[in-house]
């Protein structure tokens, strides 16, 4: 069990109590603190209080935490496409398809099962259900992650994360033509204030930019580019979606007819660059795009003129 004590500045002053804790809590989600706090174990100068309390200059917040549930996580021998391994991290290149870790009823075939069986040494900062878990990309985005194998690393790791010197590209498909070269999407991002399995464009929602260039214009999408310098969930399909050009393939923010037959969203983490944990060395990995992406962009290319 975790304990945590907040004192509210005057510039959070009127801000919702569930907002608050969200932008001081980074790791914790909306819903899980609007969970806690509905379970009564947060409480405002000794008073309990509901999600949409409007927060006052010098109200003492403490919030408690319960211990995550031990899990029984099995390794299975599911085949890691290896980019990189030392005693400190791994680097893999993750299918479309996968969960990184097991959460919501899902124990089963993620990456955090086929790290176990891999090695026995994985950090465990973040608890039992996400050993060695740095950072995640969605089920159906393919691409680069760097696990790390000890708590030391994770940290290194996680601060780079934080201070947004982690590199971090994505390779992603577009409806319609983007007629810019490049730009830049600055948005808030929070769960959706109706619908909570999204993510939305939210006024007082975490800070999230994506900025991005185009690479190729086909007849009715677009190749794009882009660089991260923050991480929300799903925050390129949010930004992309807010400026009217969401992923092809996206299932949850896309057009509701799709002319491609695809399990989820064409975005790949292609490239990662980060600072070793141990030896200082500046280190870069890249995946080449996956074989159904790299086909459907030959049969874009078929069409134009």
């Amino acid at each position: 069990m975790e304990f945590k004590e907040f004192i509210v500045d005057k510039e959070y002053e009127n801000m919702r109590l569930d907002v608050y804790l969200s932008k001081m809590l980074e790791d914790k989600s909306r819903s899980f603190i609007q969970n806690l706090i509905e379970e009564g174990k947060t409480v405002i100068n000794n008073t309990s209080k509901k999600s949409n309390y409007k927060l006052k200059s010098g109200d003492k917040i403490e919030l408690t935490i319960p211990s995550p549930a031990t899990l029984d996580l099995k390794p299975e021998d599911i085949p890691l496409n290896i980019l990189y391994e030392d005693k400190d991290v791994i680097v893999v290149n993750k299918p479309q398809g996968m969960v990184v870790h097991p959460a919501s009823g899902v124990y089963e075939g993620t990456l955090v099962n086929a790290l176990l069986n891999h090695c026995n040494d994985l950090s465990g900062i973040n608890g039992v259900s996400r050993p060695g878990i740095v950072h995640r990309i969605d089920k159906d985005t393919s691409g680069v992650l760097v696990i790390a194998k000890n708590d030391f690393a994770h940290n290194k790791l996680a601060e780079q994360l934080k201070n947004h010197s982690m590199k971090r590209v994505y390779i992603a498909l577009a409806e319609g033509v983007i007629k810019e070269d490049n730009g830049i999407v600055d948005q808030p991002l929070a769960r959706h204030p109706k619908d909570r399995i999204k993510i939305a464009v939210v006024k007082n929602g975490k800070d999230a930019v994506t900025h991005y260039k185009v690479i190729e214009r086909f007849k009715n999408s677009t190749l794009i580019e882009c660089r991260l310098e923050t991480g929300r969930t799903h925050q390129i399909r949010v930004h992309m979606s807010y400026i009217g050009h969401p992923l092809v393939g996206d299932p949850v923010y896309g057009y509701k007819k799709q002319r491609f037959n695809l399990i989820g969203q064409m975005l790949h983490a292609k490239v990662l660059g980060f600072i070793h944990p141990t030896s200082g060395e500046y280190m870069e990995f890249e995946a080449d795009l996956p074989d159904y992406f790299t086909k459907i962009l030959e049969v874009l290319k078929k069409e134009l003129p």
